[in-house]
């Protein structure tokens, strides 16, 4: 009955998100990505303890949380690209995991390997707000971060550091963040 309640809120806030006229389209779509990103942990712990021998997801790299991410964004991001090289900027140029032009939206997957990379990780994701910013087709990057062993030490300065809006030459670039597990 909870879970029933719950999910008739989620879906009453974005009714409510999707009749607002000050809201955009593109950003009455990030909720739904957002949502999708939230069940992350559910589709992978579905397909590993079916019954069947059928595909079993074994979250060891970033390349196979791009994997998932892919299975469970693809049906509500039509337009959904995987790995999309950036323009060369200060010499160096580096690829996006997922992008959707029609949202205007980049996804970045990111795999927390241990400790060290858990406290590092705000420093990267700041260098990729970086890079990405300078880009005119999107205004708004989701950070899902895998973090399998808790490694990040402080998630609520994580997300107070770059779950924000920032404006760049009079364009806003927004910044979300997604945890798991």
């Amino acid at each position: 009955m909870a879970e029933i309640k719950e999910a008739a809120e989620v879906l009453g806030g974005l009714a409510a998100l999707a009749g607002s006229p000050q809201t955009s389209s593109k950003w009455r779509d990030v909720p739904v990505v957002i949502a999708a990103l939230q069940e992350f942990n559910e589709c992978v712990r579905y397909l590993n303890t079916r019954r069947s021998d059928g595909a079993i997801l074994r979250l060891d790299a970033e390349a196979a949380v791009q994997d998932a991410l892919y299975l469970i964004l693809r049906p509500w991001i039509p337009d959904l690209v995987a790995e999309t090289p950036t323009e060369r900027l200060a010499s160096r140029f580096t690829i996006r995991d997922f992008v959707s032009k029609e949202l205007r939206l980049i996804i970045e997957a990111k795999f927390v390997r241990d400790k060290q990379h858990g406290k590092a990780i705000t420093k990267e994701l700041h260098d990729d707000i970086e890079v990405y910013r300078h880009d005119p087709l999107y205004d708004t990057i989701i950070f899902f971060i895998y973090d399998p062993d808790s490694s990040i030490p402080d998630e609520r300065e994580l997300r107070r550091t770059i779950e924000q809006s920032r404006v760049y030459d009079g364009r806003t670039f927004n910044c979300l963040v997604v945890v798991k597990p």
